[in-house]
């Protein structure tokens, strides 16, 4: 398939993009009517129910990671990219059994309102916001990736500087939805977006069944066959991550940032806040799960479907690479029309997220460092504090442009897989510590969040996803002293250790008193 095919009709696509960004403008303008103090822009007015947060958090979930990255990585590698889903699903477990009704209850806005409830405020909710700060913008980067390879597969933007230039609009708009809706109106964005990805995929896997006579194992051969000498490896573990026993064990520490990084992610956990009650907030889970389970088994038809119909070797040649597996196969099934329909889904895919993750960041940083460390609680609840959050909205979206353009080209599975390890490592130890251990105090808190966010990051830095091969970030560089392209492994144990040790090694006791009000209050 060429490009000129692939890409279609590209009036017909910005067409197609002009309509939802228009419809889902006026929705969050709306919305922006009832946005009148810190508790409207930040958490909705917990004013959502158990299902409709349900369907914005499989929304805010189901990231262009999911769509994009997740199809591409099973089209390429088959098993192996299936295992992306697998550990993105699972994780909702340990959500839904550990976190969600804990942190509804104890929490107003943000993480570091958990994390301080029985700590000293100050120096706790300064490390929480941090690292809130660093989970978002590794996530980001994703989305960015993912934008800058969508919009050049749909316009055919083949130069660096093109895809340069549409990440930036993506970020302008992302800025805008946060600026005027706050987090209400990015919630209808997310359900609205959740809505189409959902029966987008389902329309494209009942259609790749069609194409096999609804029969899944005459689509797997058909994939086997048009991989050629590799084909059969897509059916068989290994083919990415069993050629060697390092990379079983790059396996094993994808696997437990995957699993474990879901209840650290920030703007995950901010989302049980938009509902009343605990009792919602596990509906809210719930109805996530089934949402996300159901995506994710389609991921596997669409992967399959388009190594069949497509195959490796024109997804690895298009715009995007391994990104534009979910678009060339809308393309082949259905032309131009479906090609635009389904990128506007990615589009929208893209907007939510990003949209999700600015307000999170801004929110930690408002919140957080400016009402409650700087202004050491005491700054206006709508005139301040709101303020400072959409001015750091602004601060974010244009950092995470420049990260975008630089990331452009990466797979965004394995870039939100790096946000999964960063979150698993410097945020679910203090999380799980602080909910249930009566004794951790403030020095075990800091002590497992900066010492798990500066192990995590200096790992990834020194990794092979970072330089060293032609598929890191910087392929002309050479410092992967590190061997691993995911240090979960390494880092999340550190984590806990660290949390433990500043913790018993420390001389302030943990106050007891607080510990039982807190229970009280669950």
């Amino acid at each position: 398939m060429t490009l000129a095919q692939a890409g279609g009709n590209p009036a017909l696509n910005i067409g197609i993009f002009a309509l939802f960004v228009a419809i889902t403008m006026v929705i969050v303008f709306r919305a922006s009517r009832n946005t009148r103090t810190a508790a409207d822009y930040y958490a909705a007015g917990h004013a959502f129910t158990g299902p409709q947060n349900g369907i914005a958090i499989s929304g805010d979930y189901l990231s262009a990671a999911s769509f994009l990255g997740i199809a591409g990585a099973i089209a390429i590698n088959g098993y192996d990219g299936f295992l992306y889903s697998i550990g993105f699903l699972v994780a909702w477990l340990v959500a839904l059994l550990l976190v969600a009704e804990l942190l509804r209850n104890t929490g107003r806005y943000t993480m570091a309102d958990v994390l301080s409830f029985r700590m000293r405020q100050k120096p706790v909710r300064m490390a929480a916001a941090i690292s809130t700060l660093a989970v978002s913008f590794f996530y980001l980067l994703a989305q960015m990736a993912g934008a800058g390879g969508l919009i050049a597969l749909l316009l055919g933007v083949t130069s660096r500087t093109g895809q340069a230039v549409v990440i930036a609009v993506v970020g302008l708009l992302m800025i805008l939805y946060v600026l005027v809706g706050g987090m209400r109106g990015t919630t209808w964005v997310q359900i609205i977006k959740a809505v189409l990805l959902v029966s987008g995929a389902a329309v494209m896997t009942v259609w790749v069944l069609g194409r096999f006579g609804l029969n899944l194992s005459g689509l797997l051969g058909a994939a086997v066959e048009r991989g050629g000498p590799e084909g059969a490896a897509l059916l068989d573990p290994g083919k990415q991550y069993g050629l060697s026993g390092l990379t079983r064990l790059d396996f094993l520490s994808l696997a437990l940032a995957l699993v474990l990084g879901t209840a650290g992610l920030p703007h995950i956990l901010m989302r049980f806040y938009t509902v009343p009650t605990a009792r919602e907030a596990r509906r809210s889970v719930v109805w996530a799960i089934w949402l996300i389970g159901l995506f994710y088994l389609f991921t596997l038809v669409l992967g399959y479907g388009a190594a069949a119909l497509v195959g490796p070797e024109a997804i690895r040649a298009a715009p995007g690479g391994v990104n534009s597996a979910a678009p060339l196969l809308a393309a082949e099934l259905g032309g131009p029309l479906l090609l635009g329909l389904i990128a506007a889904v990615a589009f929208a895919t893209i907007l939510a997220v990003v949209a999700g993750l600015t307000i999170t960041a801004s929110a930690s940083f408002a919140h957080d460092i400016y009402a409650n460390v700087i202004k050491d609680g005491a700054a206006d609840d709508r005139a301040q504090e709101v303020r400072v959050a959409r001015v750091t909205a602004v601060v974010i979206g244009l950092v995470s442009i420049l990260g975008g353009i630089v990331a452009n080209g990466q797979n965004v599975a394995f870039l939100v897989a790096l946000a999964f390890a960063v979150a698993a490592s410097a945020n679910l130890p203090t999380i799980l510590y602080s909910l249930f251990w009566r004794r951790f105090n403030t020095s075990g808190a800091l002590w497992s969040i900066y010492g798990g966010l500066a192990v995590t990051v200096l790992l990834i830095v020194f990794s092979p996803a970072v330089s060293g091969n032609a598929r890191a970030m910087f392929p002309g560089a050479d410092f992967d002293f590190f061997p691993l392209s995911n240090p979960g492994i390494v880092s999340i144990p550190l984590s806990f250790l660290f949390g433990f040790l500043g913790t018993v090694l420390a001389r302030e006791p943990a106050d007891p008193a607080r510990y039982a009000g807190w229970r009280s209050a669950r």
